[in-house]
């Protein structure tokens, strides 16, 4: 390993794949708490959709000091024989797939409210803000140590989309499909049947974590920081970045709107169509068109025209087929469905290629500081899609509560009609902003990024 001296094979497919299973890890307790947590707690332990909302957008702000803390400690830390990032995927994957599971303990739904909302908040801080902190932290900056070249970490990029989409399929299908029951005609979520999924999923999540540690190398030798982390540097360097500030705000946008449209799945089809068999196909189809479409035409345009070119593209493609959609007002579950794929798909071609867009992003500050600050920044990105999922559980929450929603008027028409209207109109708005941030804000065109990668080269080639 390049940490050690010691040989390591070249970079190829056994890598890609092990990047993906990492990926199929993290979303396997972070896709299941972004799509099913809030109808739990609301319609299972009866906490009201603020309440959950707010908490969760609470837990998020703890994030801000443990997201740069582990990224503090990764850069700091020596390397051991598995390299810098690697040995926390082993070391963390049990903690994080146990939190994630006491999330889910519906046996409590008869206790005071107080301890539903302690136990909820407590749960969800140790597993998102501690324990997938200090995996997905490494994680996501190990990119640039597997390798130094651009498009070798474009196709890492790839290959992790598809893991969160295969993730997202077997969360999205089966969990619609095993922790439904129907009452009085009408679909309602099991909690015993959600504590069972939740505890496969965890499991599941370990063994993608561990094959994710085994099939993957680390080549590239990235020095352990020494300067004293200075909190006002950081911010000062996050503001006066644009490429930093950009994608940062991109993230923040593109989280939003997901798991926006994910979340709204729960309500909008076993309640307003009342057709549980759409909901769980939305993930398969939408899972479908990520792998066969969206994840090859997503590395061909970017290649080709450019990420940021093409981030652009597939948001405004996705603005106008919600606008179609909430135009024409389909009735049908299955029709709306086709809606939802073929838009998601637009927001796709940039989920699929951001995370090639964070080492641009490190690249970028490299040449103009001649730092290299891998896991830095990336905590700082981190923690913009932390809190993309923690507004998007308030979002969801405040505007379920705006329009009336409760266990109880789950059936009334205005609020069924307020779920519709919710379902359409927030991706429009997050799709229209994504794009004005990424053509106005991120500076990082095809051209910019190209001479970045010419500039790295030439001084790693004139240490030797």
């Amino acid at each position: 390993m390049a940490n050690t001296g010691t040989a390591v094979r070249p970079f190829g497919i056994r890598d890609k794949l092990g990047y993906m299973f990492g990926d199929f890890g993290n979303d396997f307790t972070f896709m299941l708490s972004s799509s099913f947590m809030m109808v739990f707690y609301t319609d299972i332990m009866g906490v009201p959709s603020a309440i959950v909302g707010l908490l969760m957008m609470v837990a998020r702000f703890v994030d801000a000091f443990t997201d740069v803390a582990m990224g503090q400690i990764v850069d700091r830390a020596k390397p051991t024989k598995d390299g810098r990032f690697r040995p926390w995927i082993k070391r963390m994957c049990g903690p994080v797939a146990i939190a994630s599971f006491l999330i889910y303990q519906s046996e409590f739904a008869g206790m005071p409210m107080a301890f539903k909302v302690v136990w909820m908040f407590v749960t969800y801080l140790l597993w998102g803000s501690v324990f997938y902190t200090s995996i997905n932290i490494p994680y996501g900056s190990m990119a640039s140590a597997i390798s130094p070249e651009a498009n070798d970490r474009t196709q890492l990029s790839t290959f992790r989309s598809i893991g969160a989409t295969l993730a997202n399929m077997v969360i999205g299908t089966a969990t619609p499909l095993l922790a439904y029951e129907t009452v009085n005609g009408v679909p309602q979520l099991s909690g015993s049947r959600m504590i069972m999924m939740a505890g496969l999923f965890s499991v599941c999540a370990i063994i993608c974590y561990i094959l994710c540690f085994s099939l993957t190398a680390e080549r590239v030798e990235i020095p352990a920081k020494t300067e004293k982390f200075e909190p006002v540097v950081l911010l000062k360097r996050i503001f006066t970045s644009r490429s930093l500030l950009g994608i940062i705000l991109a993230a923040l946008c593109l989280l939003l709107t997901m798991l926006t449209m994910t979340g709204m799945n729960p309500y909008i089809f076993p309640y307003y169509f009342k057709n549980t068999a759409a909901q769980s196909a939305v993930a398969m189809c939408s899972s479908i068109a990520s792998l066969v479409v969206v994840a090859p035409l997503a590395t061909m345009l970017a290649s080709k025209i450019g990420k940021k070119e093409t981030a652009i593209a597939g948001s405004l493609f996705g603005a106008i087929v919600y606008l179609i959609c909430f135009i024409l007002h389909p009735e049908s579950g299955w029709v709306y469905l086709g809606f939802y794929t073929v838009a998601y798909a637009g927001l796709g071609l940039f989920n699929t290629i951001v995370w090639a867009m964070i080492t641009d992003v490190i690249d970028d500050s490299e040449v103009k500081n001649g730092v290299r600050e891998d896991g830095t920044i990336y905590s700082v990105y981190s923690f913009a899609r932390k809190l993309g999922q923690a507004f998007s559980a308030g979002l969801v929450g405040a505007l379920l509560g705006m329009i009336g929603y409760s266990a109880a008027t789950q059936q009334d028409p205005a609020v069924l009609s307020g779920i519709y209207n919710i379902a359409c109109l927030a991706p429009i708005i997050g799709f229209t902003v994504i794009a004005l941030v990424l053509w106005f804000v991120y500076p990082l065109s095809k051209k910019v990024v190209d001479g970045n990668v010419a500039t790295l080269k030439a001084r790693r080639t004139g240490r030797k």
